[in-house]
């Protein structure tokens, strides 16, 4: 049992107040120090240092701007990669694989080893990688630079060790794919093409053997100029100049003739026995015009040319329409004898490839289907129907159907729930899917032995929620739900609030609330609305109650600098308007005239629901004499209570969701009372009421139009600068006090406006664009959001800061600590940051715990409100409920993010909640519906409730440990100073509870408790990602999560145990397969058509014959995944398993290379022996002189 004692040896203690008033300095933590208490703890902390470890376990979704495609017909699996140099591969559902190169080069093209577990990369920054997929995490094995040359095109035979690569300057170099060592055998492009050609033909485009001869390699140039190479006599066969650039080759499998797709649109069709001419020149997309010849097209980009045994051959290419026709979508056009199929798409087209039954070039190919991977999508046609539906995507490829604004992730949910979401999301699933199994159905994956249900609920821009089954490291749409179905349309002719607020997107979720087990879910929205959603398996017909807060600052609130009088914010005396307010003014009402207003239409009739979540409740915020209400900063709901809670930077409001009325609407200063801690600064009345609404909120619609509207629908627009990546080295070296603001907002005669394009724009829903442009603090996020300045309370001194006009559009994550004195024309603002209703004690001599609402604001206080709620379930329905702040205030620095309540033992304390009952079904008069609630108490007894419970509070500084209820502080840690935190939660991972802290410099922290010792502190993003920082969340069980991208959604552990696990529950991408045999070709056409089978490329192509290649032309890098690599990288445990692990893979590549050796010398002793034994037969009774 170990022992934390409040008096330590040896240590000085110290006052909560003055706990952290000089931590290190540093992203890691400072020092815990614990204060004097009456008494001890007896807490058993069973977490160590060893328990922890940072790994990234699986990404999902679309790959993000994604640049090429391959497949390997025998293991069927499929690859994709991306600008930013990642890989996915893709096999059955459950095998999704994600590889990064180092590089962050764009994949450029990818060739399978087919059969053979690797797979080739070609980057753009002129590197080929081999890549080992045969282990869960593949790896590469080696590594090419070319440094003279640029790569275009590669080419890999069907069983060749030898990769044709085509650069730019039009030369073809071959690489052996098992050392990956250049040959000396090189095509170069003046030998290619004919002596008294006097024009470059261009960089090589395609290359390819010919089906009938293996030996012969056919060669495109950009320029239109096609050879084919004789690779044993080194000399050209043929060459063919035709007019029109050429983007793709594609041969018929007999080898005599092949198809060509150019620039005009045009499709030509060339005989090996006469190439002066193409036979057939065809313009699919083209009309004839009055001369006779076809108009000009669109390029087509690809064309793959595929035979049929018992049908016409497919022709399928991409592009290739006419240029009259604007604005058409993309299209992939199937041409199957003389039927035309043309499939419009909604992304543009970046690859496509057929699947085919065979392997082997040289045969029948059978196409059964086409794998189209579009810019902003992933399907697979079916081939074999003639209305060539699409198979049904078993990948959650739809993550981005509208952008993502806010996760939410929930591990170890209850059981029940994920079959009930799926049952109800099924019945709305689309169909006309094509009846066959999905034809990427490579590789293994079993359900690992640790599974627990898990959910991940995604916010989106157009008001969509979508919720998420993430059992086992998968991923699978269980429902989806549409929040703008709750509001009116706005009509034709009007234009109305919401389109004003927020032009493109009113409806985008800003953040989520949900209790898993009463099935409450809440939804807070960009409008300044919340909306109540309850779950039933019927459908019902029911209205939506809509509650209306006034919860504004009033302007005459705001004082001269030259009164000695303390004045603060109040809110207005008419507390909150629970009735319905008047009916909306059209978008030309001036702003003087709106008042008690929302920003969207509730709807005001019957509705029919269907089964689900069913919305129950809408709470909007109202505009007040011309201001429009501020956004949502904060939400928590209980279902046990009933009640739930916002917060924004006017104060707080309280609803009774089951009485539907506004118990509690105030400011956070008059939540203090008397219990104020601040010496409020007095400030001058504005003489201009108009220029307060530009700061309060901003009025979204200037924010919007300065900054090139944050939140819109379309994809570009949430990606455009999201992929940045900042420096941290950059953002320290940049002033500390700057945060961007359009100067035209600023009522300050003393500046300069700066014009608007000159300011970054940034495309996040308001809300969590906190991060988009690197501010000092949050607090300095929310100066940026709501247009005001707030005090930051760092322990003894208050700062203010400053909108600096000539740093406006800097950007820093780090923050000085001295004073700014310069805000004297701006308001002064607390926002409330975190809340959380608990089982607590509002007051120090409570005795026992009462319902409480725990306050966190910007200034880094902590405020309790006890809330006396009826306990029987219909004097709950009827009578009110008692709220009473006490201004209790415990003070942190920084903004509070987090709060975590622990029993004496250091358990976890959850939320009290009401278990699920569906409100909508038939009443059973043997069994009423009555409320059932789940209550955690902080004590177990009567008689230990004087021990009371630990209160954990993290802010984006500190985290300390409060003693309730005597408020003492047990434990403070300052986090970090160079930097702050953005994320914190109180999680459980291995029978045990920590705090989870991600900061903005990219450190991952986890911190005991109750004592605060850190037990990890890991750099685990270099760079600081603004997409990341708004979407990361922890969740129970050692895990969390993140948006890598705007369409991928990126999940890592922290648990020790998890990653020890982790290659249990990944997927096999390489399976034992047997190669499918050549069919017999038959004398005759072995006879007249030759036979490939006879070229060695190891005589032409090796060092013996080639020689070596020039060592300044490419460059041998070992791979991490190599032996080399290993002996490279860092030694211990960790390096000696690896090297272990690849030795013993590559022992077996060596036991099976000879085995098959054996197996060959095997057979030739036979032939040997049956040969001499013939020979014995023939001269056994020869006499000597016979001979």
């Amino acid at each position: 049992m170990k022992k934390f004692r409040k008096v330590l040896d040896g240590l000085t203690t110290s006052s909560p107040a003055s706990a952290g008033g000089s931590p290190s300095c540093g992203s890691a933590a400072g020092t815990p120090t614990a204060a004097p208490t009456p008494r001890e703890l007896d807490v058993h902390e069973t977490l160590l240092s060893e328990h922890f470890h940072i790994c990234k376990t699986v990404r999902h979704g679309f790959p993000y701007q994604p640049t090429a495609l391959a497949f390997d017909p025998v293991q069927k699996i499929l690859a994709i990669g991306s600008r930013s140099g990642g890989v996915r591969i893709l096999g059955r559902p459950g095998v999704d694989c994600y590889c990064q190169h180092e590089s962050g080069a764009a994949v450029l093209q990818l060739q399978f080893l087919i059969n053979e577990g690797a797979l080739v990369s070609a980057c753009a920054d002129d590197t080929l990688h081999l890549w080992n997929l045969r282990q869960r995490r593949p790896a590469i094995l080696h590594s090419l630079k070319f440094n003279r040359e640029r790569i275009t095109f590669c080419h890999l035979p069907f069983q060749s060790k030898w990769l044709y690569v085509g650069t730019e300057r039009g030369n073809t170099h071959i690489v052996n794919v098992e050392s990956f060592v250049l040959s000396g055998y090189v095509i170069m492009w003046n030998k290619a093409i004919e002596l008294s050609t006097k024009t470059h033909p261009g960089p090589v485009v395609h290359l390819s053997d010919s089906p009938k001869d293996e030996g012969k390699l056919l060669i495109g140039f950009e320029s239109g100029t096609i050879v084919m190479w004789d690779l044993r006599s080194k000399r050209a066969d043929f060459r063919i100049y035709y007019d029109e650039a050429i983007h793709s080759v594609s041969w018929h499998h007999e080898g005599r003739q092949f198809m060509c797709s150019h620039s005009d649109g045009s499709l030509s069709m060339w005989n090996l026995r006469n190439t002066a001419k193409p036979f057939q020149v065809t313009f699919p997309h083209g009309k004839s015009q009055r001369d006779g010849r076809k108009e000009s097209c669109k390029p087509i980009l690809k064309v793959e040319y595929k035979t049929c045994r018992n049908s016409e051959p497919f022709v399928i290419f991409s592009g290739g329409l006419s240029y009259d026709k604007a604005g058409r979508r993309p299209t992939l056009t199937i041409m199957h004898g003389k039927a035309i199929t043309v499939l419009e798409m909604d992304h543009p087209i970046v690859e496509f490839t057929v699947l085919c039954e065979t392997p082997y070039l040289n045969e029948v190919q059978e196409p059964y289907a086409v794998v189209v991977l579009l810019e902003k999508d992933f399907i697979v046609v079916d081939l074999t129907q003639s209305n060539f539906p699409i198979f049904e995507n078993p990948y959650p490829m739809d993550v981005h159907e509208s952008p993502v604004t806010c996760t939410a992730y929930f591990a170890d949910c209850p059981p029940d729930i994920i079959p009930v979401l799926y049952s109800i999301g099924a019945k709305h699933k689309k169909t006309g899917y094509s009846h066959k199994e999905w034809p990427v159905s490579g590789g293994t994956w079993t359900i690992g032995s640790q599974t627990y249900p898990e959910i991940i609920i995604t916010g989106h821009a157009d008001g969509s929620i979508k919720f998420w089954d993430a059992t086992a490291i998968t991923l699978q749409m269980l429902y989806k739900l549409k929040t703008s179905k709750v509001f009116e349309k706005p009509k034709g002719g009007e234009v109305g609030r919401s389109a004003e607020l927020v032009e493109e997107d009113p409806y985008a979720v800003q953040m989520v609330s949900w209790c898993p087990q009463s099935r409450v879910f809440c939804v807070v929205g960009i409008s300044a609305h919340v909306i109540l959603y309850r779950f039933s398996k019927h459908d019902a017909n029911t209205s939506i109650t809509s509650l209306e807060v006034r919860l504004q600052c009033e302007m005459e609130d705001v004082i001269s600098p030259s009164d000695t009088e303390n004045t603060v914010c109040a809110t207005d005396p008419g507390g909150h308007s629970p009735q319905p307010q008047p009916s909306s003014p059209r978008s030309n009402t001036p702003d003087s005239v709106r008042d008690s207003i929302p920003c969207l239409r509730v709807k005001d009739r019957v509705i029919r629901m269907p089964p689900g979540y069913q919305a129950e409740l809408v709470v909007q915020l109202l505009w007040v004499d011309g201001e429009p209400p501020q956004q949502i900063t904060s939400l928590d709901l209980n279902s046990a209570y009933g009640l739930l809670a916002v917060g924004n930077c006017n104060g707080l409001a309280v609803v009774d969701y089951l009485q539907k009325t506004v118990i509690l609407c105030m400011s956070t200063v008059e939540l203090y009372g008397s219990a104020d801690p601040f010496q409020r600064l007095t400030r001058s009345p504005r003489k201009n009421r108009q220029s307060t609404s530009d700061f309060c909120m901003r009025g979204l619609s200037n924010f919007y139009s300065d900054s090139k509207k944050r939140i819109r629908t379309s994809y570009q627009s949430l990606t455009e600068l999201s992929d940045n990546q900042v420096s941290l080295d950059l953002e320290r070296s940049k002033s500390p006090t700057s945060v961007p603001y359009p100067s035209s907002l600023h009522n300050d005669p003393r500046g300069t406006a700066e014009p608007v394009s000159n300011l970054r724009a940034s495309h996040y829903s308001p809300v969590f664009y906190l991060l988009d442009n690197g501010y000092a603090s949050r607090r300095a996020m929310l100066q940026q959001l709501h247009g005001v300045t707030m005090y930051s309370h760092d322990e003894h001194h208050t700062t203010t800061y400053s909108w600096n006009e000539r740093e406006s559009r800097e950007n820093s994550f780090s923050r000085s600590r001295s004073s700014s004195v310069s805000s004297i024309d701006r308001d002064t603002k607390e926002a409330v940051t975190t809340l959380q209703f608990a089982e607590s004690y509002g007051r120090k001599l409570d005795t026992l715990p009462t319902p409480c609402l725990w306050v966190g604001t910007s200034l880094g206080l902590v405020l309790l409100v006890p809330m006396s709620i009826p306990m029987d379930e219909q004097e709950r329905m009827e009578e009110p409920i008692t709220v009473a702040p006490t201004g209790t205030v415990l003070m942190l620095k920084g903004s509070v993010l987090r709060f975590g309540f622990l029993d004496c033992s250091g358990g976890l304390i959850q939320s009290p909640y009401e278990l699920w009952r569906d409100l909508n079904a038939p009443e059973d008069p043997e069994r009423p519906r009555r409320r059932k609630l789940v209550n955690f108490s902080p004590c177990s007894s009567q008689e230990t409730a004087s021990d009371g419970h630990l209160a954990v509070v993290c802010s984006e500084r500190q985290a300390k440990v409060f003693l309730m209820p005597s408020q003492a502080c047990l434990y403070v840690h300052n986090i970090t100073e160079s930097s702050f935190v953005l994320r914190a939660d109180v999680v459980g991972v291995s029978n045990s509870v920590c705090l989870a802290c991600f900061c903005a410099n990219g450190h991952i922290m986890i911190l005991s408790l109750p004592s605060l010792r850190p037990l990890l502190d890991v750099n685990y993003l270099p760079l600081t990602d603004m997409r990341i920082a708004r979407t990361f969340c922890f969740t129970n069980g050692g895990q969390a999560l993140y948006l890598s991208s705007p369409t991928e959604i990126q999940r890592i552990t922290y648990s020790q145990e998890m990653c020890d696990n982790l290659q249990e529950m990944l997927g096999e991408l390489f399976t034992p397969t047997e190669t499918p045999e050549a069919q017999n070709r038959g004398f005759l056409k072995g006879f007249f058509g030759g036979n490939a089978q006879t070229f060695d490329r190891e005589e032409l192509f090796g060092e013996a014959a080639a020689g070596k290649a020039s060592r300044s032309l490419a460059q041998h890098i070992p791979g991490q995944g190599s032996v080399e690599g290993v002996r490279v990288a860092a030694g211990g445990v960790v390096g000696d398993l690896a090297r272990a692990r690849i030795a013993l893979d590559e022992r077996g590549q060596r036991l099976g290379e000879l085995e098959e050796r054996t197996a060959l010398m095997m057979s030739s002793a036979e032939t040997f022996s049956k040969h001499a034994h013939e020979l014995m037969l023939k001269c056994k009774d020869k006499k000597w002189y016979q001979f």
